[in-house]
């Protein structure tokens, strides 16, 4: 029987992703408010599918280029290839940070995120426990790429999501990279409206965003191309025949910190 402690009563985005990603670390909540999201969008598999191939493409990217340090916050219920797989594929010395709000990904990343990474159970808007944790496992006058997958839009507008990042860029060396991915309402508006009304009732905050406010999330920094897209135009790996703009509806893009 789960530890109450956990608070597996209610859902948690991790959780919810991990089942939508045919996972097996969730439970009846979560499933539970999977389900009700997916009743007025069939194509609720997609986006997290995407997003994860998206991820993956964007850490090889990286790595290819001599990026050997990688703060992953929202690390999510791990699956392979994982992210310091990915990473010490180019460099076997390559270090990872992975940070997470929930106690159950905290006991499973424990156990299958081994050799070379480190385990923060901290919340994204915590960036000074963050900041500290890097500091200790990471040199931060090294370049480090900051991965910011499919969680900003779990932080609601009175919590400052740009001064977040921000926040978290401000400590970093020139040459460090931001990868981030975001949902968004533009091309479906009523189903993620729907979506969102979901998680409120559950007690969870999601805000999908427009274009515009995303692209903020990048300012100052230089986008490399093809720039912000949907992440199943981010460097595809083949030409097999692509969801819609509409179904994935996640924009992402990866930008350089100036020299």
């Amino acid at each position: 029987m789960p530890d109450p402690d956990l608070h597996t009563d209610r859902p948690h985005p991790a959780r919810v992703y991990d089942y939508l990603l045919g996972g097996s670390v969730n439970f009846p909540a979560d499933r539970e408010s999977a389900r009700r999201g997916m009743r007025n969008n069939p194509d609720s598999l997609i986006p997290p599918r995407e997003n994860r191939l998206f991820l993956r493409r964007a850490v090889r990217f990286l790595a290819a280029r001599g990026v050997s340090q990688f703060l992953d916050i929202g690390t999510g219920i791990p699956s392979p290839p994982y992210v310091h797989h990915i990473a010490q594929e180019a460099d076997p010395g390559a270090r990872v940070l992975y940070v997470d709000n929930d106690p159950i990904v905290l006991a499973h990343s424990r156990e299958l995120l081994t050799g070379g990474t480190e385990y923060l159970a901290a919340d994204l808007r915590d960036g000074d426990t963050i900041r500290a944790a890097a500091r200790r496992h990471l040199d931060l006058d090294r370049p480090v790429a900051l991965l910011l997958v499919a969680i900003l839009h779990f932080i609601g507008d009175e919590d400052d999501p740009h001064g977040i990042v921000r926040g978290l860029l401000a400590g970093l060396a020139p040459g460090s990279y931001l990868v981030l991915s975001h949902l968004t309402g533009d091309f479906r508006p009523d189903v993620w409206a729907h979506v969102t009304e979901v998680y409120r009732r559950q007690g969870v905050t999601m805000r999908v965003r427009p274009r515009t406010e995303i692209e903020r999330f990048f300012t100052g920094l230089e986008l490399v191309d093809p720039g912000l897209a949907i992440v199943s135009a981010w460097r595809p790996d083949d030409d097999p025949p692509a969801p819609t703009d509409a179904q994935v509806s996640v924009y992402g893009g990866v930008a350089k910190l100036a020299q």
